[in-house]
């Protein structure tokens, strides 16, 4: 399938996928929460796709390799607050397992990504 648009990358519908499930997980969370790790986490998730379609959406592949790499970073900023989540008790190891494993293919996808523009 040819590549029309950043929604045919695989790389961005995986973190689509991820920013949903982080929706989901966090409708759980205390209320107190609201301004704090909720706001933190779900900007980091929802980043990480928009940051995918920005990089695509540029002349260079210098800039894109570097909206992937700023997505590379809302990744990991992610799965450090889903980790920090289930640390403070909001939600279970279980319960992110699918999230963490999810992000974790997500970031092997950019890193391959920024491979292949750097030697393409």
């Amino acid at each position: 399938m040819a590549i029309r648009n950043f929604r045919d990358l695989t790389v961005w519908n995986k973190a689509m996928d991820l920013a949903a499930e982080v929706y989901g997980l966090v409708e759980g969370f205390p209320s107190r929460e609201a301004y704090g790790l909720v706001s933190q986490i779900t900007r980091s998730a929802a980043s990480v796709p928009a940051n995918i379609a920005e990089g695509h959406a540029r002349a260079t592949k210098k800039d894109y390799a570097h909206f992937l790499s700023i997505a590379q970073g809302s990744l990991a900023e992610t799965q450090t607050f889903l980790l920090l989540a289930v640390r403070v008790g909001y939600v279970t190891e279980e319960r992110v397992e699918a999230a963490l494993a999810l992000a974790d293919e997500v970031a092997r996808m950019l890193g391959t990504l920024r491979t292949r523009l750097r030697t393409g």
